[in-house]
């Protein structure tokens, strides 16, 4: 059977030998201990198949590209990474059979790279100093230099990376806290997680307040996250979901991505780390002031695609 009669055979039959989604929440008892009244839950997403919560979004993706016919056996699934989404693309056409090629900084972290060519992925990379904006702006020249070869499904302004939280993650964490979530904090980078889990929060909880968390400058060390002021804006980030901003430094992000692995034995990555300081903050806000709180995060992947990073040395 040639190559391209068996990603005809694969995509025909809707293969997806793996379920995205369904994920634990954890509670953070070590960090959030003495912080009276208030409870503090991070969305454990780096239990996905392909490690990270951009499953959810690359799966709806392809399958809006699929139903829509702008994904076929013949094109080549097209889009800028700063690697989760790519990761999760390149695991999920590899199980349909299709041919990915993706754009991202150069300097993303060795193992996101290896665990991209290892799903097959071809990728082409772009001035680190340029950042995620950078590779968007490649994957758009390629795409508008033959646009009948890809399927683009561009991840940053695509309505089905949103509405596959509002599906599916909102949904899980109104179940898993019993509808008594009062917060919910996550950083921004494609910004559909944040906005997605947000809306659905909201159509049953209104009263629910949802805090974006952004790296407090435009150069940072917070690999997926945005700066909004000095950034390619996505376009399905919507200002108005946002009850607020939470700013994280870079190493205050690191810090706390060491302290999840050492206090809570949870392995995971710096925007991770960056939630979770965020919801710390926000904690302590709120125990201050005497409120009650049940606040929920998002632990966005798994810490091994970081371990080169030197930041995991400090306090040795």
């Amino acid at each position: 059977m040639t190559a391209e009669r068996q990603r005809k055979r694969v995509k025909g039959e809707g293969a997806t030998h793996f379920r995205v989604g369904g994920t634990p929440l954890l509670p953070l008892r070590r960090l959030s201990a003495g912080l009276k009244g208030v409870e503090l839950y991070a969305k454990a997403e780096f239990l996905n198949p392909s490690g990270s919560v951009k499953d959810r979004a690359a799966l709806a993706m392809i399958e809006d590209g699929e139903r829509r016919g702008l994904l076929t056996p013949d094109r080549i699934l097209l889009d800028a990474t700063s690697g989760n989404t790519g990761i999760a693309y390149a695991m999920i056409a590899a199980s349909r059979g299709y041919r990915v090629r993706l754009c991202m900084p150069a300097n993303v972290s060795r193992e996101r790279q290896r665990i991209l060519r290892a799903f097959g992925a071809e990728l082409i990379l772009t001035d680190p100093a340029e950042g995620s904006d950078g590779a968007i702006r490649e994957c758009r020249r390629i795409y508008q230099a033959d646009p009948q070869r890809y399927y683009y499904p561009d991840q940053y302004n695509n309505p089905a990376n949103w509405r596959a939280h509002y599906r599916t993650t909102g949904v899980e964490i109104l179940r898993q806290t019993q509808g008594h979530i009062t917060h919910f904090v996550a950083v921004l980078g494609t910004s559909g997680t944040f906005v997605g889990t947000s809306r659905r929060l909201r159509r049953h909880k209104p009263d629910v307040q949802c805090w974006a968390v952004q790296p407090a400058s435009p150069f940072h060390g917070i690999e997926g996250a945005k700066h909004m002021d000095s950034a390619i804006v996505p376009g399905i980030w919507d200002p108005s979901v946002a009850d607020g901003t939470i700013w994280v430094e870079t190493e205050r992000a690191h810090e706390m991505t060491r302290r999840l692995a050492r206090e809570e034995g949870l392995l995971v990555g710096i925007s991770s780390g960056a939630n979770v300081a965020a919801a710390l903050e926000l904690a302590h806000r709120l125990a201050a002031e005497g409120r009650t709180a049940v606040i929920v995060t998002v632990l966005c992947d798994d810490g091994q695609r970081y371990l080169s990073e030197e930041f995991w040395d400090a306090g040795h």
